[in-house]
């Protein structure tokens, strides 16, 4: 029988879950969130939402198809979502230690060990994810035997820059020089923005999160997607209003609807437990068209807030809530989902069409 270390993971009301390692053996704290995917571990684990998160899979396994190589180039990877891991720790019911997939060429293990970044198993997260579904997502801390649970305070990554922390550190170019430009403002991004946008032959221009872009020359915004809370890209949101009086087409997602909503006016809110997954059902306003969305989010859009001027452009199917906007007249819209998805349904790649259509009138 495998030898492995024990672990314990305790929420901030006092409730445990007792588990085993299978990754880098180190207590640590952090948001405690779940994910109803069955697959996708590579492309969650490097998603920036998930920053200071630790992130529970509620599928019943993981590693049985091992890690793929990161490939591309040092600014743009092939197979993940970002070049680091983000969350603080991931939970699972049980792991693979043998692994087979063409792609493979090293163990999920091998890489949170990699990246010190600690995986516990033998946790009953049907459990773990009802208790959250009921109470909401909350800080909680995860102790290996030996360590003092006392020592490790814990971590709520809502009360920090969190978009600061993802977002580059300076301008990064993509695309055909000869193409529509297109700012894309980086607030903890994901690559396969990058990815979409470049297949559709427009020249991107990446920014920092707090960069002007409104001295640049550009035919187009897109802003990005990121973690935590959305209060305090205030900087960003001045930026986003400026642009707002150019008329030119602008398209956020994730984050990138929350800021766009905060600049024209509205308001969010933190969700009890958030979205993350690969099967949120959203319907198209004024249509009858439902499309299967991949999302991660633990921020919303108050409809109620929304000027005249604005619209909601997609509603959530299971709780009603907000899952993008529009205006009602300029070439402005955003989706709380990830059309580019990676992972998951790719059901609304065609947004990314809309934005480039939008560019050529």
């Amino acid at each position: 029988m495998r030898e492995t270390k024990r672990a314990t993971l305790i929420l901030s009301d006092g409730t445990r879950y007792e588990g085993r390692s299978f990754g880098h053996e180190e207590s640590t704290s952090g948001e405690v969130v779940f994910n109803t995917a069955m697959t996708g571990y590579p492309e969650s684990l490097t998603d920036p939402s998930y920053e200071g998160q630790i992130l529970v899979s509620t599928f019943p396994l993981l590693g049985n198809y091992g890690v793929p190589p990161r490939g591309g180039s040092p600014a743009l990877s092939d197979h993940f979502e970002s070049l680091n891991i983000h969350p603080r720790a991931i939970i699972a019911q049980d792991y693979a230690w043998e692994h087979s997939h063409w792609l493979a060429d090293r163990t999920l293990e091998q890489w949170l060990k990699e990246e010190r970044i600690p995986g516990i198993y033998d946790i009953d997260t049907r459990a773990l994810t009802k208790h959250l579904r009921t109470v909401g997502s909350m800080p909680g801390k995860i102790v290996f035997e030996g360590d003092d649970p006392d020592s490790i305070p814990f971590y709520d990554p809502n009360n920090e820059n969190l978009i600061a922390r993802t977002s580059c550190n300076e301008i990064t170019e993509y695309g055909p020089a000869d193409g529509k430009s297109v700012v894309l403002v980086d607030c903890g991004i994901k690559h396969n923005i990058i990815r979409c946008l470049e297949a559709r032959g427009v020249h991107i221009i990446r920014v920092p999160w707090d960069y002007n872009f409104n001295t640049l020359d550009w035919d187009g915004l897109f802003i990005s997607n990121g973690p935590g809370n959305p209060d305090f890209a205030t900087i960003t949101v001045e930026h986003i209003r400026a642009a707002l009086a150019l008329g030119k087409p602008i398209c956020g997602i994730c984050m990138g609807n929350q800021l766009l909503a905060k600049a024209a006016g509205a308001s969010t809110y933190k969700l009890r437990y958030g979205h993350r997954s690969h099967n949120q059902p959203v319907r198209r306003l004024g249509t009858d068209r439902c499309y299967i969305t991949s999302q991660n989010h633990g921020f919303a859009v108050d409809d109620s807030t929304l000027p005249a001027d604005w619209e909601p452009l997609f509603v959530n199917m299971n709780d009603g809530t907000n899952e993008g906007i529009r205006h009602r007249s300029l070439p402005y819209f955003s989706a709380q989902f990830h059309p580019e998805a990676s992972s998951g349904p790719r059901d609304t790649e065609f947004l990314f069409d809309e934005f480039v259509n939008l560019l050529n009138k």
